[in-house]
């Protein structure tokens, strides 16, 4: 590794693939030391340390790079985890992640593990010397109880840790049931990882979309190219994969998601029996919700209906970008049957969720 991230970075904005940007360029020399780390042998802890009175080694760094959304935090992560030759190492959604560790977790409790996550944990730093979570938010009070230690032992077993998050730590489960036990996380990712706020002064997830249509109707194979074409541009090509939001003993689940994006069909969202919390754990988890296939609306499918209209209350207030192709125009999906008079406010709100810079 010879060339210095930045040194990559500026390469790629004198060819053209990225602008320049001060706020952007100011975030490489953050990455370089955790390059450097990696680039040197793992350390192989053990008990004979402890036997010979050596020292363990030093905890392993970490980078939780956070602000607002569009500001180039997931491609800048990219580029780092892209440039780090043959260190073992996975890039993947917060959510997913705790997903699996969650199922770790209760396989060790079947066979009757007392300390569960200290071998789920562990078999996680077998394999790697990075983790690079994407999107990080604590919105379910299962991660944040088991977060704190998780972090903890992975950095310990020498596993670095970079991640982003649209929040400050302090804002990390705010308002979440018993936060006050969460609150020594935050003070550990104070302590223990760089923070720090990328300043980008260009919102480039909006202006991607900037004077471009994001509502496509009717559902023909246009809409679907061009919500395709979208779907490219935001995510650099990526396929995606399912995220599995945790709720209260279930979960919800975005067919399709990658950097903050997320993509699915209207029975994906309102065709079974979600509500408000549902709602709400995806709009915390996005902020870009590309929903496809939107019928025309009516006392047939009332109870689908009136899910969307909670759907796109829960997705106005926070702030997502909506993007959809539907049968009709807003005004003309729902026009017949009981709701009617309820349904205008979310045309109108449609509406205003298309405008030009609109959204988080």
């Amino acid at each position: 590794m010879t060339d210095s991230l930045t040194q990559i970075y500026d390469r790629k904005v004198e060819a053209g693939d990225l602008r320049p940007d001060a706020g952007q360029r100011a975030v490489m020399p953050l990455f370089q030391p955790i390059r450097d780390w990696l680039d040197k042998p793992a350390p192989k802890p053990g008990r004979l340390q402890g036997w010979l009175g050596r020292a363990k080694p030093a905890p392993a760094p970490g980078l939780y790079l956070w602000g607002g959304v569009g500001r180039g935090k997931s491609m800048l992560m990219d580029l780092f985890v892209a440039n780090l030759g043959d260190v073992p190492r996975r890039r993947v959604h917060f959510h997913a992640f705790m997903q699996e560790i969650h199922a770790g977790l209760h396989a060790a409790r079947q066979r009757g593990v007392e300390d569960a996550l200290a071998p789920v944990a562990d078999n996680v730093a077998d394999d790697l010397r990075l983790l690079a979570f994407d999107e990080m938010q604590i919105t379910d009070i299962t991660d944040a109880m088991i977060v704190g230690r998780l972090f903890e032992r992975l950095m310990e077993r020498g596993v670095a840790i970079v991640t982003t998050s649209n929040r400050v730590p302090d804002d990390l489960y705010k308002d979440g049931l018993n936060r006050a036990l969460f609150l020594p996380f935050i003070a550990f990712l104070k302590e223990r990882m760089v923070v720090h706020e990328i300043r980008s002064e260009t919102d480039y997830r909006q202006e991607r979309l900037a004077g471009a249509p994001v509502w496509f109707s009717p559902v023909d194979a246009a809409a679907r190219e061009q919500m395709t074409q979208i779907w490219d541009d935001l995510t650099g090509h990526d396929p995606g994969q399912p995220l599995h939001l945790p709720l209260k003993g279930r979960e919800v689940v975005v067919p399709r998601a990658h950097n903050g994006v997320g993509r699915g069909r209207f029975w994906d969202f309102c065709g079974q029996a979600l509500g408000p919390a549902d709602y709400l754990a995806l709009a915390q988890a996005l902020r870009v919700l590309m929903i496809e296939d939107i019928p025309h609306l009516s006392a047939s499918n009332y109870n689908e209906a009136k899910r969307f209209v909670t759907l796109i209350d829960t997705l106005y207030e926070g702030r997502v970008r909506l993007i959809a192709s539907a049968a009709a125009t807003p005004e003309r999906l729902y026009t017949e049957g009981e709701g009617l008079f309820e349904f205008d406010r979310t045309v109108s709100r449609l509406y205003e969720m298309q405008a030009e810079g609109w959204g988080a």
